[in-house]
């Protein structure tokens, strides 16, 4: 008997995903499957959630949401044997797009049912896991602006970028160590990944793999308005490297040192947040997530 236990967001995408025991009963019959349904109502919550249903022995945890959801949920089952299912029901489902798992719940379900386990790497960053990707610098003033936004769709995630540029200032002097070679900058963008897609269809990193035990980093240095304006047009076509000055590379570990301050503003998997610390140490966990695909 399969013990799966769905942890959903509520609000997820349009807030109107027909996920429920009589819905999800018409494809996991009771003879062989056990269904317990759990409602996430703020940040975190989905993590505490999951965290009580490794103790009631779940076999299987399914995340219904976005990128965030699913962070709060698998950060929970990295390194155990306990398989994490997908039901993208976010805006952006970046993470869920590079897996080829399909927005349909209907088929997404069907996935689940079959258990084809695959074993993915995994992002760390201090004491915080991500899975797709992290950021700072513009790209997490975007998100913390996008959070802000009455519902998450792409409009509003482009409402967010706009409002992003206006505000935008010149960064604190970073410390950047990558391969054990250093470079002080004032980056307009730092961003790290584990997978090809930010959501949307949008990627900075096109031949970024969940498999190759790498990070993929994109470094943009402080550049003006009017090349903030030719990056962002390049990302939309996947030619972003074009611009001379973005710098990529591939690695397992890279460390973000400030002088300045003791606080950290960056996104982690398309959600805000503030590490108080001087130093982020990010580096990569080798297929550490069992994920259901």
């Amino acid at each position: 008997m399969e013990n799966i236990h769905f942890i959903i967001n509520p609000i997820a995408g349009s807030g109107n995903n027909d996920i429920t025991q009589k819905s999800l009963s018409k494809y996991l019959e009771k003879e062989n499957f056990t269904l317990h349904l759990k409602y996430s109502n703020h940040k975190k919550h989905a993590t505490q959630l999951t965290q009580e249903s490794i103790t009631e022995g779940a076999t299987t945890i399914v995340a219904c949401g976005g990128d965030g959801t699913i962070n709060e949920v698998a950060s929970c089952l990295v390194g155990t044997s306990i398989a994490l299912g997908i039901i993208p029901i976010g805006s952006g489902n970046g993470l869920a797009s590079n897996l080829n798992i399909p927005k349909t719940i209907q088929k997404a379900i069907e996935i689940i049912k079959d258990r084809n386990i695959t074993k993915i790497d995994v992002g760390s960053i201090n004491n915080n896991y991500f899975f797709s990707n992290a950021g700072i610098g513009f790209d997490s003033n975007v998100i913390k602006n996008y959070e802000n936004s009455s519902t998450r769709t792409l409009l509003c995630y482009i409402k967010a970028s706009l409002k992003s540029f206006n505000e935008l200032q010149k960064q604190e002097e970073i410390e950047i160590t990558i391969d054990d070679k250093t470079k002080l900058l004032n980056p307009f963008m730092v961003f790290i990944s584990n997978s090809n897609e930010l959501g949307y269809k949008i990627s900075l990193t096109p031949k970024a793999s969940l498999k190759d035990g790498l990070l993929d980093v994109i470094i943009v240095p402080q550049i003006s308005k009017l090349k903030i304006l030719l990056f962002g047009t390049l990302m939309l076509i996947k030619k972003h490297h074009i611009l001379k000055k973005t710098e990529s590379y591939q690695t397992k570990h890279i460390k973000l040192y400030r002088n300045m301050g003791s606080i950290f503003e960056i996104q982690i998997d398309g959600e805000f947040y503030k590490i108080e610390d001087k130093t982020l140490s990010i580096g990569i966990k080798e297929k550490s997530l069992n994920v259901i695909t």
